[in-house]
């Protein structure tokens, strides 16, 4: 594969949040593959934040579009919110999702 960063328009690879690092010398990835790295960062990250190792900057990567397999994912015919998703939101939003990085904390009892 060969990058079109490079080139006027943009790589498909620019609509994914930029949190791997660019590293010199390495060839670019299939979609699947950079979505794999992707979530895998993303995971360490999440679990840090909930550990309160670092402090959530999620937000910085907002995007109006949702991406699959990064924000949600399908299950059932039902769109699951992931924890990223959450973590870029800022805040529990009071429903009891699944995967709440924030311990549920605006859920009513």
């Amino acid at each position: 594969m060969s990058c079109a960063a490079d080139q006027a328009t943009a790589c498909w690879c620019a609509e994914l949040p930029a949190i791997l690092p660019p590293v010199t010398g390495k060839s670019c990835l299939c979609i699947d593959c950079l979505k794999a790295e992707i979530q895998e960062k993303i995971g360490l990250y999440v679990q840090q934040v909930k550990r309160g190792e670092i402090a959530n900057q999620a937000h910085q990567y907002h995007t109006a579009k949702l991406i699959e397999d990064i924000d949600f994912y399908m299950e059932n015919g039902l769109m699951v919110l992931s924890s990223w998703f959450h973590l870029k939101r800022g805040e529990c939003c009071g429903n009891a999702c699944r995967h709440c990085p924030y311990d549920h904390v605006n859920v009513k009892r």
